[in-house]
């Protein structure tokens, strides 16, 4: 499945200025999700991060990282527009600065899934290069509900 901004947009909450992913190029229901932000020179966070050396914060870069993997979960029967959270964020790297006018390609991996908690593994490139990775959880209440769990 490949879904547009448009399309993205149906299945989760976030809007612009805060989406942080354009395009899903490959998304397996369930299990991985892969697509990419493109980081046009006007990006909001590129004007106040930092003064003559623009770059994407590190917690934007998890973001786009955390937005990706949740459409894995979101694109599942019955899940569509629903809210995620992050729960728990692990191994967060951040090897490369990623600058303007770049694509950041995202590449997530559901590790698990059960019962509304899913276990994520994320990374980040630029260029074919390493530029972020991070391991983390996300919560979907509706289906913790079900189970009267608690995060």
């Amino acid at each position: 499945m490949k879904l547009n901004k448009e399309q993205i947009l149906e299945y989760q909450k976030n809007r612009p200025p805060y989406l942080m992913i354009d395009v899903v190029e490959k998304l397996e229901p369930g299990k991985s999700c892969d697509g990419y932000k493109d980081l046009k020179i006007d990006e909001w966070f590129f004007k106040v991060h930092w003064q003559n050396d623009p770059n994407m914060p590190g917690m934007l870069q998890i973001e786009s990282l955390v937005q990706m993997a949740a459409l894995n979960i979101l694109s599942l029967p019955g899940n569509k527009g629903k809210v995620m959270y992050l729960i728990e964020a692990n191994n967060l790297k951040f090897v490369k600065k990623i600058l303007p006018e770049k694509r950041l390609y995202i590449e997530t991996r559901v590790i698990e899934y059960k019962r509304g908690i899913a276990s994520f593994s994320a990374k980040g490139y630029v260029d074919k290069d390493l530029a972020c990775a991070a391991n983390f959880k996300l919560v979907l209440p509706e289906e913790i509900k079900k189970y009267k769990l608690k995060p």
